[in-house]
């Protein structure tokens, strides 16, 4: 799964989804659904606002972890 860590680098910057919204002109709905992880998709463009107006990279932002397999069987 990939995990987003939105919310952990907003508070790194002390930015609040309103400010981060006003910048990277983005409904703070849509924002939302990335923060609390129920997005399915993001776009490159707004990827690269987010990162450019938190001055982070996208490594800081997604996050992959691998899912938990059933015990003794090797994740696929």
């Amino acid at each position: 799964m990939i995990r987003i860590n939105l919310d952990v680098m907003m508070a790194k910057r002390k930015m609040s989804l309103t400010e981060l919204s006003e910048k990277v002109d983005v409904t703070m709905a849509n924002l939302s659904v990335l923060k609390t992880e129920k997005a399915k998709a993001i776009r490159f463009s707004t990827l690269e606002a987010i990162c450019k107006a938190l001055d982070c990279q996208p490594g800081d932002i997604l996050e992959y972890v691998p899912e938990e397999s059933p015990k003794g069987q090797p994740n696929s």
